[in-house]
């Protein structure tokens, strides 16, 4: 398959690691608007884009890659308030967008689990809820994608409002990212953790992503791999 990469630090080279381990070509790699247009040729060639850049270029990278037909997988967060507005061109150019706030199939079995467990939580009000996340120095979003999703989760499938769900937000060295929810009582605590031990599994699942998604049409998340 042939892929271009939008984004090109370290989750960019930790993709084309594992693309190339799996047979890939990665046929351009772009990182700013010069590289865009001096590179446009090679990215209408490709099967699929994967995103993973900065929140501020996130939704116009993914929006030149619909307007080029070219299937799209983003992994960057911080730009869902364009979520809509990228969703209807989408289908307007009968195209592909593939989004994820977190690609790790771990994290995925724990929105999995996050949901089970504010299904059960319900009426239990001596329980309060939080969430923690830490990421690097380098992420330039907080709280992360994540946690807005493990958020949500609970306010939807737990029945209480996104204001009670407080997200605590940490940024130190080069952790890659860990997550915990929090139910805590006064005779006990409940907590759910997923700590990555390093990019490779969001690249692993950003390349399944792209494997899946190259060849269709419509908008599509890690749920609909995993079904």
């Amino acid at each position: 398959m042939k892929i271009s990469l939008i984004g090109y630090g370290k989750m960019g080279h930790a993709v084309e690691n594992v693309a190339v381990k799996r047979g890939h070509l990665i046929v351009s790699t772009i990182d700013n608007d010069v590289e865009f247009k001096s590179k446009c040729d090679l990215l209408c060639q490709s099967d699929v884009a994967i995103e993973f850049s900065q929140p501020a270029t996130a939704a116009d990278n993914i929006r030149r890659c619909l307007e080029l037909g070219v299937p799209v997988v983003c992994g960057t967060t911080g730009w869902y308030d364009r979520y809509d507005e990228l969703a209807d061109l989408c289908r307007q150019k009968g195209g592909a967008l593939f989004t994820a706030t977190n690609f790790s199939i771990g994290m995925n079995i724990m929105f999995a689990l996050n949901e089970r467990l504010a299904k059960l939580m319900i009426g239990r009000n001596d329980y309060s809820v939080s969430i923690t996340e830490t990421h690097h120095i380098h992420k330039l979003d907080a709280p992360s994608g994540t946690a807005i999703t493990l958020q949500q989760q609970i306010a939807e499938n737990g029945r209480r409002s996104a204001e009670q769900v407080p997200i605590t937000s940490y940024r130190e060295g080069e952790v890659p990212g860990t997550h915990t929810v929090c139910y805590d009582s006064a005779i006990d605590t409940i907590t759910l953790t997923h700590e990555a031990h390093s990019r490779e599994g969001l690249a692993q699942g950003a390349l399944m992503a792209a494997e899946w998604v190259a060849g269709k049409k419509g908008i599509f998340t890690m749920k609909d791999i995993l079904k």
